[in-house]
């Protein structure tokens, strides 16, 4: 009896300090965060001065970097989630990986000019002067901010995109009302909750079930990945290389699409011919079992993290900075409705660094939702999920759909989830049958692999993403409005 009430007493102790322990480490990342909004103040303050329409771009300086922190913790989780979720890369490895080529994306190939106006769903020339425009892209920009905290917080990877999307939105209908709003597009948008998941699931299944086909299913594994391990890893590098000069390297060379096929072949080829004989000499050795073969997708996998975050550095970067390079241009005395506007270093510098530090400091949390909360991944289904972000987006960009790249990640990792749910649950359907045990068919046939509570969550976050940063940035153009309006 005492025994058992020192043990009691000695699991509360733990149980407490691990809490302290969470905690302080809170406190600590918090304390971080200021350190750096303060040293991004510092900066702007010194740069801009705050005299006349300085004051509102420090201001925007400010909540541009917010805005890339909160990127960095909510959106990287998509690229390096499943790596992390298989154990091919630890979270440490996976959090220096991303914040290195997430940084590198944005400071090397991140884009150098962005619509005033995002995705031009606004018309900008009905707004009234200068200072209601800078109020409407403050607005937007701490609405999408606090939207992504407030997902991160109850751990909901939501679209970055779509987050900024309803800001300005949002601060369009309170500045012009709702006839300024392009509702076509906004149509389009809306319709990528859809597109955007259905597509990631659909082709990192295919994937999957050919995998299982060619390679899982065969009496000799090894031998059959020593034939099509090399070729779905060229298929990688090949969707790679047009991913990222089509995405990610469009700021220094847009090749035409013979140029990208040719790109693509090429990628294919070459890495076809270097991973064959590695691929032989690493399945030496190894044991003919499933756990032997994911094994050989550990590098790719770890490959893939890498060129996602470069590429998500490169294309999302402007999600954090857009409006801020907006307001710094408006500010210098441009035209509202000039359309396109370049985004100086300094700003691109402010986007980098705030998505790293985000990512280091609350990145954890959505890494583990997407990597293993929603379902059991292994190198195999990981890598699936990564190719698939990589086609899905180039798909969708040949078709002109408007696409995000959480959704389609997220959606992959859907998709390879129920592929499984499924198979498991058909295979022993069919043992069970064979062994006339009809009793034991039902609680068989309801196995879940994916976790229906956070599927139901993730989706109930996407669907308000837009209606709710809309509502909160039209409330602090009101706010913005009442305390500065002359």
């Amino acid at each position: 009896m005492a025994k058992h009430k020192v043990d009691s007493d000695l699991k509360k102790l733990m149980g407490f300090m691990a809490g302290a322990r969470k905690q302080n480490q809170s406190l600590a990342n918090m304390g971080l965060s200021v350190v750096f909004l303060i040293a991004v103040l510092i900066y702007a303050t010194l740069k801009l001065g705050d005299g006349g329409t300085g004051v509102f771009v420090i201001a925007a300086a400010v909540i541009g970097a917010y805005m890339a922190m909160n990127i960095g913790a909510n959106d990287v989780a998509n690229n390096i989630g499943p790596a992390v979720g298989s154990r091919a890369l630890t979270m440490t490895g996976a959090l220096i990986i991303a914040a290195i080529f997430e940084a590198a994306g944005a400071l090397i190939a991140g884009g150098d000019v962005v619509s005033t106006i995002r995705k031009g769903i606004i018309d900008p020339s009905g707004m009234a002067d200068q200072m209601v425009f800078i109020w409407a892209m403050m607005s937007a920009l701490l609405a999408a901010a606090i939207w992504l905290n407030l997902a991160t917080w109850v751990g909901a990877p939501v679209s970055t995109t779509h987050s900024i999307v309803g800001g300005v939105v949002g601060a369009g209908i309170a500045a012009m009302g709702a006839s300024s709003v392009a509702w076509g597009k906004l149509g389009m948008i809306a319709a990528s909750w859809v597109i955007s998941p259905v597509l990631g699931g659909v082709i990192a299944a295919a994937f999957l079930f050919f995998i299982k086909r060619t390679i899982l299913n065969k009496d000799d594994m090894l031998e059959a990945a020593r034939t099509w391990v090399p070729v779905l890893v060229g298929i990688m590098a090949g969707a790679f290389s047009m991913y990222l000069v089509m995405k990610g390297l469009k700021k220094i060379w847009k090749p035409d699409a013979a140029m990208l096929w040719l790109i693509a072949f090429g990628g294919f080829a070459i890495t076809w011919a270097i991973t064959r004989p590695l691929v032989f000499k690493a399945s030496k050795g190894l044991e003919n079992r499933r756990k032997s073969i994911a094994q050989l997708f550990t590098i790719p996998l770890i490959g893939s993290a890498a060129l996602l975050s470069f590429a998500h550095g490169a294309n999302d970067v402007a999600n954090a900075v857009g409006p801020l390079a907006a307001i710094v241009s408006v500010a210098g005395d441009a035209s509202i409705g000039g359309g396109k506007v370049g985004i100086p270093h300094w700003v691109m510098v402010i986007g980098a660094i705030g998505i790293s530090i985000g990512l280091l400091l609350y990145g954890p949390k959505l890494i583990r939702t997407v990597g293993e909360k929603i379902t059991r991944l292994n190198q195999i289904r990981a890598f699936c999920v990564a190719l698939a972000a990589a086609i899905t987006v180039i798909t969708a960009s040949w078709l002109g759909l408007p696409v995000s790249s959480t959704h389609i990640a997220v959606g992959g990792v859907f998709g390879v989830g129920f592929l499984r749910e499924y198979i498991v649950n058909q295979d022993v359907k069919k043992r069970h049958v064979e062994a006339k045990t009809p009793k034991d068919q039902k609680k068989v046939e309801k196995r879940k692999l994916v976790r229906r509570k956070e599927m139901m969550s993730i989706a109930l976050a996407w669907v308000i993403t837009v209606p709710v940063a809309g509502l909160m940035s039209a409330g602090l153009f009101f706010l913005l409005n009442a305390l500065f309006h002359k």
